[in-house]
């Protein structure tokens, strides 16, 4: 690929001083906590407080096994106050994995000759859809290389042809991405097609461990990368998605520069980011093993209670990377979005082998459940399956998500909405057992609900949705 290096740096350095190293090691340093520190923290955050970095760094620094365990249930309850019972889910599906980057930890880093290069055509793409649709789905994340194919214009066409597919009573309601870095204009024609939210991960948030896992490509370009999302949101895209790898540096540096770059968003745009992705990694095709920092399985779960407790109305997401037993797990201590039944091989909905082929994918994945299967895990731990996409259809996003979900009350729309696509779920797709169970889950949801307009309104909706309705909400 031909570059301009002069695109990719950013001279204004009021851009990107927001991530400050010093700052988060002096913090991390200072920090030794005794318990009244950490149950004050955890009090701060179950008023639904966000929490400085200091707040953040308590928790982190906090190893007492009793403390990590009020951590946990500090974050258990935040989840169920916020967010209630509700797992909202989807599905990955990979456009493109042609890249011209060399990341050393994955499977499409430019050098990897072993891996087979694909970019699903239109009708590829359509078929892969409709597999998805036949499922259940109705929410997607569509995934690209970095590579100028798979230009502004390209994730355009491959939006609005994702949301023209219908079969049956299928239909993709919202469509998010994940691709590289664009420019204001770019990200003006992405946010044309409708996209849902935008994602992207910085990775690593510490500059010389990202200069050391992104050494040639676009992506070497720190500062370019870091400031995404400021572009995003200036060209309009007011829902977005920031992540970090966790396994590239110290976990505890990253989870206070997530919640800086939380810190930094909502300062320059008034609004943080929608979702918090913390993939950790895993094995992949032609990868290199040195200087990597893996992350526990104790220490992988702390994370993601601290963080449900550090930003309490950002979605976390936890994704098939992870195994089925820690993915249950963490579904109690905060995290609120979920693949299922997920396939990240090029063109894999529709062939479904039994076996991964890493050089035909980006990662090794660790969960590969059914849909189905997993909806049942979840409605037998009476959590409600939501395919719910009417904040971003209605408008409330960004600011306006904000107005309703920071005073609580986004509680009242989402899940008497997650009911009404678990119940379409239900009637389209899921086995007779499946079925049986969900509604059993919902008769009991209904009689907890005390607002006797809002229970009848749900009433009505889900006779009409028995009836053939589809596409009902709040």
């Amino acid at each position: 690929m031909k570059f301009s290096p002069e695109k990719y740096r950013i001279e204004d350095r009021s851009q990107e001083v927001f991530i400050d190293e010093g700052e988060i090691w002096e913090i991390l340093s200072q920090v030794n906590p005794d318990k009244y520190q950490v149950r004050d923290v955890i009090a701060k955050s179950l008023s639904k407080q966000r929490l400085s970095l200091y707040d953040t760094a308590v928790l982190l620094k906090s190893t007492d096994p009793e403390l990590v365990a009020e951590i946990k249930e500090g974050a258990r309850q935040l989840k169920e106050q916020v967010y209630g019972k509700r797992i909202v889910l989807f599905a990955p599906l990979y456009v493109g994995n042609y890249c011209v980057n060399n990341c050393r930890y994955c499977g499409f880093r430019a050098g990897n000759s072993n891996q087979q290069r694909t970019t699903l055509t239109m009708e590829d793409l359509i078929r892969q859809v409709e597999a998805l649709e036949d499922a259940g789905h109705k929410r997607l994340i569509l995934v690209y290389g970095e590579h100028p194919r798979y230009n502004a214009d390209f994730i355009y066409e491959t939006v609005r042809v994702v949301y023209g597919v219908k079969k049956g009573s299928g239909e993709i309601r919202r469509v998010n991405i994940n691709a590289a870095p664009l420019d204001i204009d770019d990200f003006r024609r992405v946010k044309e097609a409708g996209i849902g939210t935008y994602q992207i991960f910085q990775e690593t948030y510490h500059r010389q461990s990202y200069a050391y896992f992104h050494p040639s490509g676009p992506k070497k370009y720190y500062d370019w990368r870091l400031t995404a999302l400021d572009r995003a949101q200036e060209a309009g895209i007011d829902d977005v998605g920031i992540g970090a790898l966790f396994g590239l540096y110290d976990w505890r540096f990253e989870v206070m520069a997530l919640v800086r770059h939380v810190n930094h968003l909502e300062a320059v745009f008034n609004v943080g980011p929608h979702t918090i992705s913390f993939p950790r990694l895993q094995n992949a095709s032609g990868i290199e093993r040195t200087k990597l920092m893996p992350v526990s399985d104790n220490d992988f779960v702390r994370l993601v209670a601290i963080l449900r407790l550090a930003v309490p109305y950002t979605g976390l997401i936890l994704t098939a990377r992870e195994p089925a037993h820690i993915r249950d797990e963490l579904l109690t201590f905060g995290v609120s979005q979920i693949d299922g039944g997920t396939n990240i091989e090029l063109g894999g909905y529709t062939r479904q082998k039994e076996e991964q082929d890493l050089d035909q994918e980006q990662f090794e994945i660790n969960d590969n459940r059914p849909l189905n299967e997993i909806i049942d895990e979840l409605i037998r731990r009476d959590l409600i399956p939501s395919f719910c996409t009417s904040c971003y259809r209605l408008g409330r996003t960004g600011e306006h998500f904000m107005e309703f979900s920071v005073p609580g009350f986004i509680k009242r729309f989402c899940q008497p909405n997650a009911i009404l696509t678990l119940a379409e779920y239900l009637e389209d797709y899921a086995p007779a057992d499946v079925k049986d169970k969900g509604y059993q889950l919902i008769d009991r949801e209904l009689n907890q609900i005390e607002n006797v307009q809002l229970k009848t309104n749900l009433l009505k909706k889900l006779e009409l949705i028995k009836e053939g309705k589809r596409d009902l909400y709040f």
